[in-house]
């Protein structure tokens, strides 16, 4: 009599996985890859990945007033605290901490994906965003990223299109306030 052989499965971290299966049951076309050097930084991630890093998604969560708030931003630019203050309702947006991201997400800082997310109320998605033909997202890890159409990032993170970002002079006076060049 013949025995079969297991089927081989891809061993992913968890989060990882959990990930990946929101992508298959949603249908979307995208695809996830792991870099051995890894993706901390939107920086890392864009070198890691070979593409522009107004192409990578930076995750954020935002602290409005008790209530988690995800904003997605180009990896880029820098988010503006007063404009997510404004659409989340809030007196004040305040980056969250390592604990309020973990609870919010079900992800450790530095490895958010922007799907599926726990206890977040609302997710903000930088309209610049929609102008690149593929972007990365963090998908679970320090070493997994997702590339997918940004459409696709909208409806599967259930986002509002919003202007998030500093302007760029904002982010030139912020530089030169810390000491650091233009």
């Amino acid at each position: 009599m013949a025995t079969l052989r297991a089927v081989a499965t891809r061993s992913w971290p968890e989060e990882v996985e959990r990930v990946a299966a929101y992508l298959r049951e949603s249908g979307a076309e995208s695809r996830i890859e792991e870099f051995s050097e890894g993706t901390p930084t939107a920086e890392d991630a864009a070198k890691a990945v070979g593409c522009e890093l107004a192409q990578i998604v930076k995750s954020l969560v935002f602290d409005c007033d008790g209530r988690s708030i995800l904003v997605l931003v180009p990896g880029d630019r820098r988010a503006d605290r007063a404009k997510v203050s404004a659409a989340a309702g809030c007196s004040r947006a305040r980056i969250a901490g390592a604990e309020q991201v973990r609870d919010a997400t079900g992800y450790e800082p530095g490895a958010v994906a922007p799907f599926p997310v726990k206890q977040v109320e609302a997710v903000f998605l930088d309209r610049s965003l929609l102008g690149h033909p593929l972007v990365w997202i963090g998908a679970g890890s320090a070493r997994h990223m997702a590339a997918l159409a940004p459409t696709e990032l909208m409806r599967l993170s259930r986002a509002e299109p919003m202007d998030a970002v500093e302007s760029p002079a904002e982010g030139r006076v912020r530089k030169a306030d810390q000491g650091g060049g233009a």
